[in-house]
């Protein structure tokens, strides 16, 4: 066994399977390995077995050797039950000492069998199950030693069996010289057939673990796109569907891993027809469908279909791919705004010239006029025009590569005053008694915004908020309040039906809205502006005072009245999911808020 140092500098099957790194960087030799063993371990077990009991009759029947040697049979299959219990792999000394226990017990049973056999019997062949063991399972040096211990027990024995120069012995070396070459080149030739199927199975396993990291990989992405995914038989069985299409069929009733038939549904009779036409035109179909369900209203979806490759004469599967109607429409919408506010923006610079006149000029009249009824429509020219110039600022805000930079550095605004002056001037335009109610809870506290711009901020918010609440007591809310020691938190919450989850997705896209009369441009200017001054902006379904309403929040760097001014794009705000402390408003609903007794006039109670 000296030659074992020089094993592990040659390929064997454990070099090509076993990994050179960690066991998960490449693929496991386990399997392969351990197969091959215990096929060898379980045939040298029965050769063993079917060697004692040839061993037992020719000793009982006089015709063969010494009877010792049925002993010598026994400690044989002796030691091939227990290396039949021994793995394979191991440290270096343990697999010499298995080399030692399978290849060398092997070759000195059968040159003991060979050599004290008084029978006709031949046990040359058997030379060849250790040579196997050593050239497939070990390195090609291992085979080879194998082969040549064999060849010399031959040789020995041709020479111990005859005198030399005689015939008999001549005929005993040449049979003895050419089975040695024979295991010799089984040795060569079995290694090397190993060693091709180690490495074709090294890469179909690390094959199929990228063709199973690729089926993760794209299960995941099905699971998360927003758009169904129906895998269809042509028996109309539903195989699979992703989240978002089962949402569509059936929302959270339906069945996990069931199999369901589109015909069997009514709701799905549509689907279940344009499946059928696609089966029989064998192409691909586009179509609107609609998907009728009990416990919501109708929801109208645009499909497509596609039929998978056939194999072997059986038909394939039909892929449906759904989409919502209303995202289609909405995406589409808002390309076409997008492409009309490019031009408007040309338009707007034309328009502030003249808006600028009939605004000095209405202001000249109004200097004039004295009846009511001319200073009423005065107002209203001058509240139109006032109304026009926002609309241009914000088409030009938006057309603008960057928002405007800040060059002065803004000093601290105490955030509980401000917010209420805002919402003392809001609330005179919009005179909803008692469905508004103010919440300040950061009296020291300040923010590092421009008054306008937050003033800007606060109104956008209170526009989309008085749209949709119910008018009832308390029904808006505004709430400051500080969140740990060095964030603020201000946000406007409404009692309004929760937002659809396509409106949700394109909320802070400029040009989007739900409604057709808007510009959609409240909130994406509301997010470049809280990015301007380093907060952040979020939307959330959230519950107030048990009941469930839409909250705009905007979290902001703390900053004290104390504290220097900062420059518009300072540190970043971090966004806190953390809901505000409930039991800190004390405000009732029918409360509305204290007006700021600086500014004149009083709010309605």
């Amino acid at each position: 066994m000296a030659r074992e140092g020089r094993s592990s500098f040659q390929p064997s099957w454990h070099s090509v399977m076993e990994p050179a790194g960690p066991p998960s960087a490449g693929v496991s030799r386990a399997p392969a390995t351990a197969r091959l063993w215990v096929a060898f371990m379980r045939a040298r077990l029965a050769v063993a077995v079917v060697l004692l009991s040839l061993q037992a009759f020719v000793v009982f029947t006089g015709t063969g050797g010494p009877p010792w040697l049925l002993g010598v049979g026994g400690l044989h299959v002796a030691a091939c039950l227990v290396m039949l219990w021994v793995p394979p792999g191991g440290s270096s000394r343990g697999r010499q000492w298995r080399w030692l226990l399978t290849i060398g017990v092997d070759l000195a049973v059968f040159a003991v069998l060979q050599g004290w056999q008084t029978s006709s019997i031949n046990f040359t062949p058997l030379f060849a199950l250790p040579v196997l063991l050593g050239a497939i399972l070990g390195p090609l040096i291992l085979g080879l030693a194998a082969a040549a211990a064999a060849t010399l027990t031959m040789l020995a024995d041709a020479w111990w069996s005859a005198p030399l120069f005689s015939e008999i012995s001549t005929t005993r070396f040449l049979q003895a010289g050419l089975a040695g070459m024979g295991f010799f080149l089984v040795a060569v030739l079995a290694h090397q057939l190993a060693l091709r199927l180690a490495r074709e199975e090294a890469v179909a396993a690390k094959s199929q673990a990228a063709a199973r990291a690729q089926t993760q990989v794209n299960e995941l992405i099905i699971d998360s796109l927003d758009i169904g995914v129906l895998v269809v038989d042509p028996h109309g069985v539903v195989r699979n569907a992703n989240p978002a299409a089962r949402r569509m069929l059936m929302g959270e009733r339906y069945p996990e891993g069931a199999r369901l038939l589109l015909s069997g549904q009514a709701a799905w009779a549509h689907l279940s027809l344009l499946v059928t036409e696609t089966f029989v035109s064998g192409q691909p179909l586009t179509g609107e469908a609609t998907i009728a369900h009990e416990d919501r209203a109708s929801q109208r979806v645009q499909v497509r279909t596609h039929l998978t490759p056939t194999e072997h004469q059986r038909a394939g599967l039909c892929v449906l791919f759904l989409e919502d109607q209303r995202e289609v429409e909405a995406r589409v919408r808002t390309e076409k705004l997008a492409a009309m506010g490019r031009m408007s923006a040309a338009v707007a610079h034309e328009i502030r010239n003249p808006l600028s006149a009939i605004t000095q000029a209405n202001a000249l009249l109004d200097e004039e006029v004295r009846e009511p009824a001319q200073k009423r429509l005065t107002q209203m020219i001058g509240q139109n025009a006032q109304r026009l110039a926002r609309i241009v600022d914000d088409i030009l805000n938006v057309a603008r590569a960057q928002p405007t930079p800040i060059d002065s550095r803004v000093p601290p605004l105490p955030l509980d005053a401000a917010v209420r002056r805002v919402v003392n001037e809001w609330s005179r335009q919009h005179p909803l008694g008692k469905g508004l109610a103010l919440h300040t809870h950061a009296a020291d506290a300040g923010i590092g915004f421009d008054p306008d711009h937050l003033r800007r901020l606060l109104v956008n918010l209170l526009d989309n908020a008085v749209r949709f609440a119910s008018g009832e007591a308390g029904s808006i809310r505004v709430i400051t309040q500080t969140v740990g020691t060095d964030e603020i938190r201000l946000s406007v919450w409404s009692d309004g039906a929760p937002l659809e989850p396509t409106v949700q997705r394109h909320l802070f896209e400029p040009f989007f809205s739900s409604e057709s009369r808007s510009s959609g441009l409240g909130l994406y200017l509301c997010r470049e502006l809280c990015e301007r001054y380093g907060a952040q902006i979020a939307y959330r379904r959230t519950r107030l005072d048990q009941r469930e309403g839409n909250e705009f929040y905007i979290t902001a760097p703390l900053m004290r009245a104390g504290d220097g001014p900062r420059s518009g794009r300072g540190a970043l705000a971090t966004q806190h999911s953390l809901p505000y402390d409930q039991s800190d408003i004390h405000a009732t609903p029918g409360t509305i808020f204290d007006p700021d007794p600086s500014q004149p006039g009083t709010a309605p109670r």
